[in-house]
């Protein structure tokens, strides 16, 4: 009987691994969609182009009309990439946080650590209005950090922690980050909050180069370090009389995936602002292609989250091309009806 699974072995690096068969047909077969959703978006819009005229200014051939190329270069490009990679970090912050907490409802926007980077950014945005785009990040990893810590030390309760536990004081604490927000925004500036407001709906209009340098960083080095700790993530699924059976420092690794969670979180939300749910639905959907190893699903859940936003925010610009309808709203009217039949199944706990 063939095994459903592929031994890979570096004996230079002293590494094995053990792969889903299916992962790297599904991983494939979703950086084709992602590719076939970056050519829609940079093609179709408000004003649609041809293939052949986007594929000129794409490469800014000579023969390429310079509008066309400050559509495709300057407005379409980075708001495409900036989608994908917003998309990829909730995803693979959401899977993180699902097996660290061995909850299927944890998630970044559910259980409060984007209230507390959007209370951070809000802050800065208010108060500090010389503050760079490149130091956004760092101040909604300080926000989304704090506020995970907060949860996690108070859904603590003796040796564990209770999933319904958490996600109350989760969604407690969230309340009380959106009603400073609220109140940050009620006594700001007009200029400053108006600015606040339109990041706060979630939405990747009017992203330029800039966000995608100061967003690149932050996946590149906590998405990585995700991967490297997928292994402890599947000890920790076994249970923590398991997992410290096993030898695994659990005190340690939890803090490590605290702060990639955090991290991942906290540079999506300052660079789109609150888009919901996307770390909610792609690790189940992940789960349901590549099984629960993971090696596999992080980076099957990183491809489905930047599917997600990325072609919410073409819907949202081919549905409604004489409205900017943030992308954040497809994924919410998405999210809440799976949310709801995730709530319906799990266990009280």
């Amino acid at each position: 009987m063939a095994s459903n699974w592929i031994e890979m072995r570096w004996h230079w690096l002293s590494v094995s691994l053990r792969v889903d068969r299916r992962a790297p047909t599904v991983v494939m077969c979703l950086l084709g969609l992602v590719a076939v959703v970056i050519v829609l978006s940079t093609v179709w819009g408000t004003d649609t182009l041809s293939l052949s005229d986007a594929t000129q200014a794409l490469f800014r051939l000579s023969s390429s009309n310079s509008a066309n190329q400050f559509v495709v270069w300057t407005l379409r490009m980075p708001r495409t990439l900036a989608a994908l990679l917003v998309g990829m970090g909730l995803g693979t912050a959401g899977t993180v946080l699902q097996g660290l907490t061995r909850n299927p409802l944890a998630a970044p926007g559910i259980i409060g650590i984007n209230a507390g980077a959007s209370l951070a950014v809000v802050l800065s945005i208010v108060l500090l209005p010389t503050l760079p785009v490149g130091g956004l990040p760092l101040v909604a990893f300080v926000g989304s950090l704090l506020m995970a810590a907060a949860i996690y030390m108070l859904a603590w309760d003796r040796l564990h922690t209770s999933p319904v536990r958490l996600i109350l004081i989760g969604i407690g604490l969230s309340l009380v980050a959106a009603a400073l927000t609220s109140l940050l925004l009620a006594f700001g500036g007009i200029n400053r909050v108006s600015l606040a407001l339109v990041w706060l709906v979630g939405s990747v209009y009017g992203r330029n180069w800039g966000h995608i340098v100061a967003l690149l960083p932050w996946l590149g080095v906590f998405i990585p370090l995700a991967l490297v700790f997928a292994q402890d993530l599947n000890v920790l699924s076994l249970g923590e009389p398991a997992a410290r059976g096993l030898g695994l420092r659990i005190q340690r690794s939890r803090t490590v995936l605290l702060l990639i969670a955090a991290a991942l979180s906290g540079a999506s939300v300052a660079t789109a602002g609150t888009i919901g749910f996307v770390g909610l639905i792609a690790p189940h959907l992940a789960r349901r292609l590549v099984g629960p190893a993971h090696c596999e699903l992080i980076p099957t859940a990183a491809l489905l989250g930047g599917l997600l936003v990325l072609t919410a925010d073409w819907l949202s610009r081919v549905l409604f091309p004489s409205v900017e309808m943030p992308c954040g709203i497809l994924t919410v009217g998405l999210g809440v009806p799976y949310f709801l039949y995730l709530l319906v199944r799990s266990p009280t706990a």
